[in-house]
């Protein structure tokens, strides 16, 4: 279950691995809640009600962390496709994010890589998946 990319509405809920170090850097370096003020940095290991909606919905956090806006779901690649849209080019990690994963094509290709390298981070560190919790 995931929207159309593009731009527009405020920035909403993102989940997110709080135990991979990646995914809790990537969150930070967006500098999204500069930019939205209203943006929610949700631990996917926690009990939000964002997260329960997330599994209640069949999305697998392990998969991939997740955007909840305007009560559309973007998950994986098209949760990075969605929040590199959403990013201010502020910093140069910002604009290097945009310039990759504002195309849907690059984000489809390149996410899974990024996950392997979660899975990979999470497996050094000892930490079990979301789903083990």
């Amino acid at each position: 279950m995931s929207g159309e990319a593009g731009t527009g509405g405020k920035a909403g809920i993102i989940v997110y691995d709080g135990e991979c170090p990646f995914c809790t850097r990537y969150v930070a370096l967006l500098r999204l809640k500069a930019a939205f003020g209203d943006v929610q940095l949700v631990d996917a290991r926690s009990d939000h009600p964002a997260v329960r909606r997330l599994v209640d919905a069949g999305i697998d956090l392990d998969e991939g962390m997740a955007l909840i806006q305007d009560g559309r779901i973007y998950h994986g690649d098209d949760c990075i496709h969605r929040l590199a849209l959403m990013s201010t080019p502020s910093t140069l990690f910002n604009k290097l994010n945009a310039a990759i994963f504002s195309s849907p094509t690059a984000s489809r290709i390149l996410y899974p890589f990024l996950r392997a390298g979660r899975n990979a981070a999470l497996a050094l560190l000892g930490r079990k998946k979301i789903a083990a919790k």
